[in-house]
């Protein structure tokens, strides 16, 4: 992809649902990725992998168990989200825990390194320490945590983290925030303003009746717009006003090395994870969801238009009953393939296909940056998938979207992605361009999936991945897939592998990856299945 610009990080996130006996079902378990503006990410896995989950607990549907999910499509100040006081108001304290983090981890990586990597056997050989296994699981988790900790107040004090004397950084860091504070409040005020004038306009526009009384009320929306519009450029000044205070307050700290190190770690991107539910719906439009099934997600008793036009008036583009709303109604059918007479009928009027067209016209009927495609055309025809696919290429060019296509289906998800990840019980085994991906698949789960394609060479043997996916109440320790790998040794059994880069953005979590001409699905075979 040219585009690079990272729309969504997700680091550690952790999804678990409570269960009888204190036990927990650990759907997602320590995911870390970027998603880019403008491409298609494609996730699969088996059933129950926790692929739906992922793209559910993104838009917060499900909130997070841990991790952070820091969304970049719009910046602090535009939410003024509450936890960025919380962070000022307690920095000292959290400095505090992220220091006695570190010496945690340090000393649990000295109590390592310390420990021999061969001990006798019972037999008198030498063997593999498991013991040095198992400590080597506590030390990635002890970092984990300790990176956690500084992440969360470094994204936002950069470099003050390590200044000795806080106070004047704070002080302008709430100075910052009740700038922000204020320009949200007056730009919900002037969205509200110019939704009233709009309607008016239009009302007085397509009235016969052109009464006076109609006129000033337009005369009297237009100074409130003008009014609001004046107060929210007085904020945004603030908050400039703000943003150069602070940026002056850096300058005295630039011959600090640790301190410009961390600046670099400084960022504008909202921590999802961290928002209330208030400041959440504010996100809603930006972040949308297309469900797999196509008769059960439509409400039976709303009409096409009803359904299309919900999302519009819950997120105050509209007013109700207003005849504007309904052409921007007609005008996102149009764009989903759905005729404008459609509007007034159910969606059991409707094919499985056409009614896929509604829930994708709902879902970008309120202009949204990143949808969630979960197992999108999984429940249609094969001959109605290549049309919805074909809507949803369209849509993302003409619209500049970002999806999450979460399927099953690796042809599929080759056509559609721009990269792929392959989940495996709640964690992320492989991630690479698509191309990459099909051509040099080096985790043995993407091998055992890719080998599983049916394909007309006769030369090549089916072969099916053996074993039920383990429970994820309990999930296995070490590498969760050494239950059905038969590349296992003793270190998959104790010690969970890192999703580590071994070869241009093509990360993979193994022990045992496979080299690259290892790998026994190849393009020419793919590309034979597909034909």
């Amino acid at each position: 992809m040219e585009n690079k610009n990272v729309l969504l990080r997700i680091t550690n996130l952790k999804q678990y649902f409570p269960i009888k006996g204190g036990r927990f079902v650990k759907a997602n378990d320590g995911i870390t990725i970027d998603i880019y503006e403008g491409e298609t990410f494609g996730l699969v896995g088996e059933s129950g992998c926790g692929k739906s989950t992922l793209g559910r607990t993104l838009l917060q549907l499900y909130r997070q168990t841990d991790g952070r999910s820091v969304y970049y499509g719009r910046t602090l100040a535009d939410v003024a989200p509450r936890y960025f006081d919380e962070t000022i108001r307690s920095v000292n304290k959290r400095r505090r825990q992220c220091y006695e983090l570190k010496a945690a981890y340090d000393a649990k990586l000295k109590e390592y390194e310390a420990m021999p990597d061969e001990v006798a056997g019972e037999d008198g050989t030498t063997v593999e320490n498991v013991a040095k296994f198992k400590m080597a699981e506590e030390v990635a988790n002890a970092k984990r945590t300790m990176d956690n900790a500084y992440t969360d107040i470094v994204s936002i004090f950069g470099g003050f983290m390590v200044v000795g004397d806080l106070s004047t950084a704070t002080q302008l860091y709430m100075r910052l925030a009740r700038s922000f504070r204020k320009a949200a409040k007056l730009r919900l005020e002037l969205a509200e303003a110019n939704l009233n004038l709009s309607d008016a306009q239009f009302k007085y526009n397509n009235s016969e009746n052109k009464s006076s009384g109609a006129a000033s009320a337009i005369a009297r929306y237009q100074d409130k717009v003008a009014a609001c519009e004046a107060a929210l450029d007085a904020a945004h000044a603030e908050v400039d006003a703000a943003r150069a205070a602070l940026d002056q307050e850096r300058a005295k700290h630039a011959d600090n090395p640790e301190f410009v190190a961390l600046e670099e770690l400084r960022d504008d991107g909202i921590d999802l994870a961290r928002l209330t539910y208030e400041e959440m719906r504010q996100l809603r439009s930006d972040m949308q969801l297309i469900f797999q099934d196509p008769y059960s997600s439509l409400n039976p008793r709303m009409t096409v238009g009803q359904i299309v036009g919900e999302g519009m008036l819950a997120h105050g583009y509209f007013k109700k009953n207003n005849e504007q709303m309904q052409e921007a109604v007609l005008k996102v059918m149009e764009s989903c393939g759905l005729a404008p007479y459609f509007v007034h009928r159910y969606p059991h009027q409707f094919s499985g296909g056409q009614r896929q067209r509604i829930g994708i016209a709902r879902a970008l009927g309120v202009y949204p940056k990143f949808v969630v495609c979960d197992e999108a055309v999984s429940a249609l025809d094969v001959s109605i998938q290549s049309q919805i696919i074909n809507l949803l290429q369209d849509l993302k060019e003409e619209q500049n979207l970002t999806y999450m296509f979460i399927t099953h289906d690796l042809s599929v998800v080759k056509y559609i992605s721009n990269r792929i990840g392959v989940m495996y019980l709640g964690t992320m085994v492989e991630l690479a361009p698509s191309e990459e991906m099909f051509a040099h698949p080096m985790h043995p789960y993407t091998e055992a999936l890719l080998n599983a394609i049916p394909t007309t060479d006769q030369r090549r043997e089916l072969l099916i991945l053996e074993g039920d996916i383990p429970s994820p109440v309990n999930p296995p320790k070490g590498c969760k897939f050494h239950t059905r790998c038969h590349y296992c040794t003793e270190i998959c059994r104790h010690v969970t592998p890192e999703l580590i880069e071994v070869r241009p953005e093509h990360f993979v979590a193994c022990h045992h990856m496979l080299h690259a001409e290892d790998a026994t699905m190849h393009v020419d075979e793919i590309n034979q299945v597909e034909n």
